[in-house]
C-alpha cells in the first residue's frame, strides 16, 4: 500500500533522504522513526506530494505518486504536525470545506462529514468554532480532516504532539480503531507509542535507512540472547546460584524483585527452569520471555543498524 524504492531528496548539496526503500502492507500501522533531521517530515511529504524527490520511486495506493499524483492525493489523508484550521470556522463548516477542497461529491458531502465526526468523536462539539474548542478536540479534528475522503492510506506527522496524557490516550486509541480499513504510517519521538500503536516500524537517520519490518521480528533479529524473567516467592543467593548452575543458563541476575535468566537464543531452557522451580518448590510467581524494550531496540538500531 505505501512503497519506495531508492527515494532521495537534495536541497543543493544537503542530502535529506539517500537511498530509502521499504514496504508497509495494507490495513496496518506503521511507524517512521528517528532522530531529529533524520529525514521524517521530508520523507512524510514526498508519500503526500507535498514534495518532489531528486529521484527514486514511491507508490501509494496503486499510484505512482510522482507520475499519478492527483489520483495518489484522492486516496491519501494528512495530519501535518501542525494542522491548518480556521479558527472562526465552526468543526462543521471547516469539514465542509475540506470536503469540498478533496472533491467529495456534494451529494456525499453531509454523510461524508457525519462518518468523520462521529469516528473522531466530535458530535458534543460540532457546531462549536474552532478557536474555542480545547487542544486534545483539534487533534481531533485533524484527524477528521484527514479522513474525510475515506482515503485509503493516512499519513500522520507526531499526531500526539502538545497534548496531556489523557488526551493521548484517547488519540491513541483513536490511531488504533482505524486498523484495517485504512493504511497509516505516523512519525513519533514517544518510542512508547510505537510499541502500543504499530505493528511495524521504518527506522531512518541521516536520511538513510536503518531499518524496517515487524515490531516482532525487528526484536528477534536484534536479540543477542533470549531468556526470562521470574517472580519467586523464594529468591534467596543460594536459589541464585542453583538457577545458574542449570545446564545452558549463561546468566542470572537480580532486577528488583525480578531474576533474570539468560541463554543462548537457539537453546531455549524454558522447560527446564519452570521444572526446576516446580520441583524445589520456589513458588513460581510470574515468568515472561526476556525482549528488547522499543527503545533499547531503537537506540542500537540508530547507533549501529542491523546486521543483514
Amino acid at each position: 500500500m505505501i512503497e519506495t524504492e531508492h527515494l532521495q531528496k537534495k536541497y543543493g548539496d544537503l542530502v535529506a533522504v539517500e537511498d530509502l526503500s521499504f514496504k508497509v502492507d495494507s490495513g496496518q500501522i506503521w511507524g517512521l522513526l528517528g532522530p531529529n533531521a533524520a529525514g521524517k517530515t521530508t520523507t512524510m511529504r514526498i508519500l503526500t506530494g507535498f514534495l518532489p524527490a531528486t529521484s527514486g520511486r514511491a507508490i501509494v495506493a496503486g499510484y505512482d505518486v510522482f507520475e499519478q499524483a492527483e489520483k495518489v492525493k484522492k486516496e491519501i489523508g494528512y495530519l501535518p504536525e501542525t494542522v491548518p484550521l480556521y479558527p472562526e470556522m465552526t468543526v462543521e463548516a471547516y469539514l465542509g470545506f475540506v470536503a469540498e477542497i478533496k472533491q467529495v461529491p456534494k451529494t456525499s458531502k453531509k454523510a461524508a462529514i457525519d462518518r468523520a465526526v462521529e469516528i473522531t468523536g466530535l458530535p458534543a462539539v460540532r457546531k462549536r468554532l474552532v478557536k474555542n474548542i480545547s487542544r486534545g478536540y483539534r487533534q481531533r479534528l485533524g484527524l477528521a480532516q484527514a479522513l474525510i475522503h475515506n482515503p485509503k492510506v493516512i499519513i500522520m506527522d507526531e499526531p500526539t504532539i502538545g497534548l496531556d496524557p489523557a488526551q493521548i490516550v484517547e488519540i491513541r486509541q483513536l490511531i488504533k480503531s482505524l486498523r484495517g480499513e485504512h493504511t497509516i504510517m505516523l512519525s513519533t519521538h514517544i518510542l512508547a507509542e510505537v510499541t502500543q500503536i504499530c505493528d511495524g516500524v521504518v527506522i531512518i537517520n541521516e536520511g538513510k535507512l536503518m531499518a524496517s519490518g515487524r515490531l516482532d521480528e525487528l526484536t528477534s533479529a536484534y536479540r543477542e540472547k533470549d531468556g526470562v524473567y521470574l517472580r519467586l516467592k523464594k529468591a534467596d543467593d543460594e536459589v541464585l546460584n542453583f538457577l545458574g548452575g542449570l545446564p545452558g543458563i549463561e546468566n542470572v541476575t537480580r532486577e528488583g524483585e525480578e531474576i533474570r535468566l539468560e541463554w543462548d537464543r537457539n537453546n531455549d531452557r524454558r522447560e527446564e527452569v519452570v521444572k526446576f522451580c516446580l520441583d524445589k518448590q520456589l513458588g513460581l510467581l510470574e515468568m515472561r520471555s526476556l525482549a528488547l524494550t522499543i527503545e533499547e531496540l531503537y537506540l542500537r538500531i540508530v547507533s549501529g543498524g542491523i546486521e543483514q
